[in-house]
């Protein structure tokens, strides 16, 4: 129960201080786990592409650099997606764009199985991105928008550890189903249709932000939501929140919110923070949704090049799991600079693989410090802006970020022909230490609110 000097305090606990205090419930879980299976369907799209990239180079008499269109029209649709995405998230609501995302990328990637050209799937892989953008850093948003304080990081990373339950999803589709039949690229697609029939889930049973509500003025609205997670937590509800008048910053236009980013107090931060996505998608995306192909360019047929994979697919969630603990031991900033240094020697590593033990090991190691980085990426964006700004900031890091996953699919190829795997690798380590360094220039709020102006 809350105590009564809880409730007794002087000005009244207000809505967010309410969020803050309470303990991780039952509704928290829900909200965690119904976010989380959200992210994990995109983290499968996104990893069932660079399987069947390998199957359709075959199938298809695909050039590479056809290839790398198919991926990195996908990423122009994140792109995309991510900034608009946040706009529309901090002016329409966290959940109404996050369903709408789903359905879009769910369609589109369903329609995808049944396409008979390049053409057609280039345009559909557009689409797909689109959604798979916007939905990302909308979710982050969501979710950091309801965790308590204290452990909001650790929240956060566990959301981004639903990444590696997709692409393990992916990995094992991939190694199964592909290529059992010249079909099983479709039948794979298919499969990735099922965030079309999430969406009505995420619609109709999660909340919206009660943050996002307050500052739109909807304060009745949520003091009703903040009261259920009080009643879920055993607690005596609070009294009603006062209705104190909004700081004008929360009615900013979608152009001023993105002058905002950019002003005195944010400059630093926002600068740091693109840099830090564009290094890491560019690191990431170049690798992962190649090492498929590498492996089959390597010498090994498709099936054990899938096998290779998966196995190192699954060292991603350890990898979550010991961001999530340090992230709120060593703060925001030193867990994703170690973790990006860490991904940096094991792409060198990688690069330099010859034997099959060897290049399990280092796959194994760069998962588990790439996807560990990801997660704590993932926890300090949403952290660095006010609410009237948060997932605008977000969206638009997100999006700068895919910038560099466009380019990423187009330059392997290039650097493969140069330098081969050595060279590719020695790039993507040195993009790792940049994001390392430009880490330091984020704010970290470790155990502190939320601002919400």
């Amino acid at each position: 129960m809350m105590s009564m000097a809880h409730t007794a305090l002087p000005n009244r606990a207000s809505l967010a201080e309410r969020l803050d205090d309470l303990p991780f419930t039952r509704r928290h879980l829900r909200l965690l786990t119904g976010s989380g299976l959200g992210w994990a369907l995109d983290a499968m799209d996104v990893g069932l592409i660079s399987f069947i990239l390998a199957a359709l180079v075959q199938q298809w008499d695909l050039t590479k650099g056809e290839a790398g269109w198919i991926a990195s029209v996908g990423f122009i649709g994140m792109a995309l997606g991510a900034t608009l995405g946040g706009l529309l998230a901090d002016r329409l609501g966290r959940r109404q764009v996050f369903a709408l995302t789903l359905l879009v990328y769910g369609a589109a990637t369903g329609a995808s199985a049944l396409v008979g050209g390049l053409a057609a799937l280039l345009v559909l892989r557009f689409l797909v991105g689109l959604g798979l953008g916007a939905e990302l850093p909308v979710a982050s948003t969501y979710v950091s928008e309801f965790a308590p304080a204290r452990i909001r990081g650790r929240v956060i990373v566990v959301l981004e550890a639903f990444w590696a339950v997709g692409w393990t999803a992916a990995a094992l589709i991939g190694y199964f189903i592909i290529p059992a039949s010249d079909d099983g690229w479709r039948w794979a697609f298919a499969v990735g249709a099922i965030p079309a029939l999430y969406a009505v889930v995420v619609r109709w049973a999660m909340p919206e932000s009660p943050r996002w509500l307050a500052s739109r003025g909807r304060l009745a609205e949520a003091e009703r939501i903040v009261s259920t997670f009080e009643a879920d937590a055993r607690y005596v509800t609070a009294p009603a929140i006062r209705k104190e008048p909004q700081p004008r910053s929360l009615a900013l236009t979608a152009r001023a919110r993105l002058q905002t980013l950019w002003n005195a107090e944010f400059r630093v931060r926002t600068l740091s923070l693109w840099l830090v996505w564009l290094a890491v998608n560019f690191s990431y995306y170049g690798a992962f949704i190649w090492i498929p192909s590498i492996l089959v360019d390597a010498g090994f047929d498709l099936v054990r090049s899938f096998g290779f994979t998966l196995i190192i697919t699954l060292a991603q969630l350890p990898g979550y799991a010991v961001a999530a603990w340090l992230i709120e031991v060593w703060g925001r900033r030193v867990t994703l600079s170690v973790f990006l240094i860490g991904s940096a020697g094991s792409a060198l590593v990688f690069g330099t693989a010859t034997t099959e033990s060897a290049i399990i090991a280092a796959g194994m190691a760069l998962s588990f410090f790439n996807l560990g980085a990801w997660g704590a990426l993932y926890a300090v964006t949403p952290e660095i802006y006010p609410t009237s700004l948060r997932a605008t900031g977000a969206g638009w890091a997100a999006g700068i970020g895919r910038i560099a996953s466009i380019i990423a699919p187009l330059v392997v190829p290039v650097l493969l022909v140069s330098g081969g795997a050595p060279l590719l690798f020695a790039v993507f380590g040195a993009c790792f230490v940049l994001a390392a360094a430009a880490a330091w220039g984020l704010d970290d709020r470790r155990g502190e609110a939320l601002d919400d102006r």
